[in-house]
C-alpha cells in the first residue's frame, strides 16, 4: 500500500528551555567519543535469536559543513513476520537533524511525505539523533531534570519525547557481569499510547540492552567491546611546544663550546702530524687562482688524479650497501 500525503500544520507543542540548553551544550570533543559501532541480537523471552540490532556513526560533510553520519538498522521477524527498521541521518554536532531517511517494514509497505514549519520544531530529536542523545546521557551518567524535547510519534505527528534516569544496575555480558547506567525514553502519541523504551550502557557509551516495554522481545549486548577491557586512564597532559634557541640554555651553550674546543684541538693535533697536508693544499689553491678553471671539481679530480697511485687499494670512506 502506497499512500502520499503533505501536511503543513502549526504545532504547540514545544521542547522545554533545558532541554534545548542540553543540545546547544554539547561540544565537539564530546561528539567524537560517540563514533564507535554498537551491535545487539534481539531475543525472545525463552532467549530464542529472532534478529539483530546495529548502529554505525562516522564524521562526514552535508550542506558543506562538517557533520554526523548515522545508519542504524534491525531485522528480525515477529511470528513467522520478517520485519526491520532502516534508518540513515545527517546530523549537526548538537544534534540537529539535517536530514533523515526512515524505513519499516512488516508484510506491506506504507509511504508518506509530511512537513513542518521550521519554526515549529526547535529542539526536535529524531530517531537517528535519538542515538546519539542517549550516548551523550550515558558518557555523563546523568540526565537533567525536565529533559522533554520534540519528537515523532509512531504515526509521525509531532509530539514530545521525555527521558528520565534509571540508575544504575548489573547486567552479565558475556561471562562477565558488568555496571550499566539507564535512561528511559517515553514518546507521547497523538493518537495512541505513548511508547516507552529503557536502555543501559556500559561506562564507555555502548549500548548494553534495550527493550520496549510490554515487548516480548529485548535487544542485548553478546560480548564485551575491546576497549572495555582495558583500563580507563587520565589524558597525557599536553604540553606547549616551543621552539629550541640552544644559543640561550646555558647547559647546551657550555656543550657546544666544550664540544668546539675539542674538534679545535684534534684538527690542530692531525695538522702537526701531518705537515704536507699544508703544502698541499697551498699549491693547490695558488695552481687553482692562476688557471681559474670554469669547472672547479673538475678541475681538482684532474689535479690530485696523479697521486690515486700512491694510495693503497681500497676505497677511501667506508660505505655500506644495502
Amino acid at each position: 500500500m502506497e499512500e502520499t500525503a503533505t501536511t503543513e500544520e502549526a504545532v504547540e507543542l514545544k521542547a522545554s528551555s533545558e532541554a534545548i540548553a542540553f543540545l546547544s551544550s554539547i561540544r565537539a570533543a564530546e561528539m567524537q567519543r560517540c563514533l564507535f559501532e554498537d551491535s545487539l541480537v534481539t531475543v525472545s523471552e525463552g532467549g530464542r535469536e529472532l534478529g539483530e540490532f546495529k548502529v554505525t556513526v562516522e564524521r562526514t560533510i552535508c550542506r558543506e559543513q562538517p557533520c554526523l553520519l548515522l545508519h542504524a538498522h534491525s531485522h528480525g521477524a515477529i511470528d513467522n513476520t520478517p520485519c526491520g527498521t532502516a534508518i540513515t541521518a545527517y546530523l549537526s554536532l548538537n544534534l540537529e537533524t539535517l536530514e533523515q531517511n526512515h524505513h519499516e517494514y512488516v508484510k506491506e509497505i506504507r509511504r508518506q511525505t509530511l512537513s513542518y514549519p521550521l519554526s515549529s520544531v526547535k529542539g526536535l530529536v529524531s530517531e537517528g539523533s535519538n542515538l546519539l542523545l542517549l550516548r551523550v546521557f550515558a558518557l555523563r551518567k546523568n540526565v537533567p531534570e525536565n529533559m522533554t524535547f520534540l519528537s515523532f510519534d509512531q504515526d509521525t505527528h509531532i509530539s514530545t519525547s521525555t527521558y528520565k534516569e534509571l540508575g544504575c544496575r548489573q547486567q552479565t555480558v558475556g561471562e562477565e557481569v558488568v555496571e550499566v547506567f539507564g535512561v528511559e525514553r517515553t514518546v507521547d502519541s497523538v493518537e495512541d499510547i505513548p511508547a516507552m523504551w529503557h536502555c543501559y550502557f556500559l561506562p564507555d557509551g555502548h549500548l548494553a540492552s534495550r527493550v520496549q516495554v510490554g515487548s516480548p522481545v529485548t535487544m542485548r549486548l553478546l560480548l564485551l567491546p575491546l576497549q572495555t577491557h582495558t583500563e580507563v586512564r587520565d589524558d597525557k597532559p599536553v604540553f606547549e611546544k616551543r621552539s629550541l634557541v640552544w644559543e640561550e640554555d646555558m647547559q647546551m651553550h657550555s656543550m657546544f663550546l666544550d664540544r668546539k674546543e675539542e674538534l679545535k684541538a684534534e684538527h690542530a693535533s692531525y695538522l702537526r702530524q701531518h705537515p704536507e697536508l699544508r703544502t698541499m693544499m697551498a699549491d693547490f689553491l695558488q695552481f687553482l687562482l692562476l688557471r681559474k678553471p670554469s669547472d672547479v671539481f673538475v678541475f681538482a679530480r684532474e689535479y690530485f688524479s696523479p697521486f690515486a697511485s700512491l694510495q693503497p687499494p681500497g676505497s677511501t670512506f667506508n660505505t655500506s650497501s644495502p
